[in-house]
């Protein structure tokens, strides 16, 4: 099996100053809480691996950092605990959830019965709209990745790529399914970071989507199954090979 993770140069863990990180990503200052903002940016700095793994969160220096109280810390620390990015340490606090093959391992798995279900339900009850939202998210992927000829990893492309995921299982009428979907896809966002930090192609990385999608608005459901089950264990195997039985 391989390991990589011994090879990534974290950086010390440190917090950019709170409203920056707002003001420079997609919250909107006005309609969200401080919970609410604190979190999206730990989850910034996490999924970027600006906190390393398994690195300690202190709910003081969090709140000192980012100009807010401990009270709204300390919440902005569990919701992301119920999301998968951090785990809570008994009375010891907060730490940034470990990458291992095992827990990535897990998350892939559990995406693909979650959505190969959901997938299924989609082909059978999606309607036009359905469609025309598949259509128009893979053209906005293809937009963002084909900037360059090598794909470069982005906010940006991050949101269109997770708003194609999203859309191919818009049908399914289980709002729980689909809510767990988009957690595990959060989840399994740093070691998708981890696979593009090495050279992707762009056209192969469109190419494969575009695949995908033709398969899934052909209605046949089994070869979009399989075509699915095939790209969600892409990230397992371009970093550990094989996935575990």
């Amino acid at each position: 099996m391989k390991n990589i993770f011994y090879d990534v140069k974290y950086t010390k863990l440190s917090m950019r100053p709170f409203l920056e990180i707002a003001k420079g990503g997609s919250v909107d200052l006005e309609s969200t809480t401080l919970t609410e903002r604190a979190e999206a940016a730990l989850e910034v700095a996490i999924v970027k691996g600006e906190l390393r793994p398994d690195a300690k969160l202190k709910i003081a220096e969090i709140a000192a950092e980012y100009g807010i109280s401990q009270t709204p810390a300390r919440e902005a620390l569990s919701r992301l605990v119920s999301r998968g990015l951090v785990v809570a340490v008994g009375q010891r606090g907060f730490r940034v959830a470990p990458l291992s093959g095992q827990d990535l391992a897990d998350i892939t798995s559990t995406r693909i019965v979650l959505e190969v279900a959901a997938l299924r339900q989609s082909i059978r009850k999606g309607d036009a709209k359905w469609e025309g939202e598949i259509v128009s998210c893979l053209h906005q992927l293809k937009r963002v990745a084909g900037r360059s000829r090598l794909l470069k990893n982005s906010p940006e492309l991050d949101r269109v790529h997770k708003s194609f995921h999203a859309a191919l299982i818009a049908a399914c009428t289980s709002p729980r399914t689909v809510g767990l979907a988009s957690q595990l896809y959060d989840q399994a966002s740093r070691y998708r970071n981890l696979m593009l930090s090495n050279a992707i192609v762009a056209d192969e990385f469109v190419a494969e989507h575009e695949e995908l999608a033709n398969v899934v608005l052909s209605r046949s459901a089994n070869a979009a199954v399989t075509k699915l089950t095939a790209h969600l264990q892409r990230t397992y195997h371009d970093i550990y090979g094989a996935m575990p039985d």
